[in-house]
């Protein structure tokens, strides 16, 4: 009998569990859709403001009295645009550049940075998997995920302490997706990020991810941090997990599904000292009018004979009209009637 009803606590403790995630996915969700359409909106202002402010300051010279104003605008419209911009990976709507990528070099090329980000009063320890597998995702951004731990770990510790990055090949078998929903069983790779510091309760550990939720008194920090780590890991088809008690630490752990590929090596940008001017015929395709007139405006004045639509059937119509060529289009993605890719 009292075998019976520890089964049916186990079944009942299990089921809240699970019930538990649900609403959390479905609140998160919600969530996202909220700051997606809202981030992507405020985005296209922002490339108005800075776009304009840039294009009047290469008109200015530094000793002009507007130069200054002008700068300022610029610059807040930058910092702006860099909160969107954390907005659009929380809500999976950043732009997403995959590569086969090991988390080992990752890790170890963000080393000596993360050591002058986090202080001389925390021990940073990495434990790296010397047979780690390959996992698909965009380089810079995973960068951003372990930078925002990191520095999530730091402010946990404000008494220093120590800060654990783990890397490990893993098999998450049916018994553990069948308590984590989402999670479909296979081959990962598993991210962990650990600190020693000041744990957080249920009701925080609960509200982690969602934007501008923070416990950092006002102006220490956005409370975009974790949001933007979240949407990172499921855009690259993740899942992340928080395990923390009160006065016990924090560990997070993201699993990235594992691939049977060889890592790529990662590409170092160059600076280009190429002219941007030229003569051509560029066909700009943008929906939002203040971005198409910024662009049309800049374009024109490097030169470019600017061809413009609102949509993909008024671009369609251009092209059959025009005589001459079209050396280049220039378009937004997502618009009414027609995408551009279609």
């Amino acid at each position: 009998m009292i075998t019976h009803y520890l089964g049916v606590a186990e079944d009942i403790t299990e089921r809240k569990g699970l019930e538990e995630q649900l609403l959390q996915s479905q609140k998160m969700e919600a969530v996202g859709r909220l700051a997606g359409g809202v981030a992507h909106d405020f985005n296209n202002m922002m490339t108005v403001v800075i776009g304009y402010s840039e294009f009047l300051l290469s008109k200015l010279k530094k000793e002009d009295a507007e130069y200054k104003s002008v700068e300022g605008i610029m610059n807040a419209g930058k910092r702006a645009a860099s909160l969107t911009r954390q907005l659009l990976a929380f809500s999976r709507k950043q732009v997403f550049q995959p590569h086969v990528v090991n988390l080992n070099a990752l890790v170890t090329d963000l080393g000596k940075m993360l050591k002058r980000l986090i202080g001389e009063d925390i021990d940073l320890q990495l434990a790296l998997d010397s047979k780690l597998g390959a996992v698909r995702a965009d380089p810079s951004q995973v960068d951003q995920i372990i930078m925002n731990l990191a520095v999530n770990a730091r402010d946990a510790m404000p008494r220093g302490g120590k800060i654990t990055i783990e890397t490990a090949n893993v098999e998450l078998d049916d018994e553990y997706c069948r308590l984590h929903m989402e999670v479909q069983p296979g081959p990962y790779i598993m991210l962990a990020v650990s600190d020693t510091g000041i744990g957080m309760d249920k009701e925080t550990q609960s509200r982690i991810f969602e934007p501008f939720f923070s416990t950092k008194e006002e102006g220490k920090g956005t409370g975009l941090g974790l949001s933007t780590v979240y949407g990172i890991v499921k855009q690259s088809g993740g899942n992340i997990w928080v395990y923390t008690e009160p006065g016990q630490g924090t560990t997070f752990k993201i699993y990235f599904p594992r691939i049977e590929e060889a890592a790529e090596a990662r590409k170092q940008e160059e600076a280009s000292d190429k002219s941007f001017r030229g003569s051509e015929t560029i066909l700009l395709v943008e929906d939002e009018e203040m971005v198409r007139d910024l662009a049309y405006e800049v374009l024109g004045e490097m030169g470019y004979t600017v061809l413009t639509a609102s949509n993909g059937e008024e671009a369609l119509q251009i092209c059959e009209r025009h005589k001459g060529p079209i050396h280049l289009m220039l378009t937004d993605v997502v618009m009414p009637k027609m995408s551009g890719r279609e």
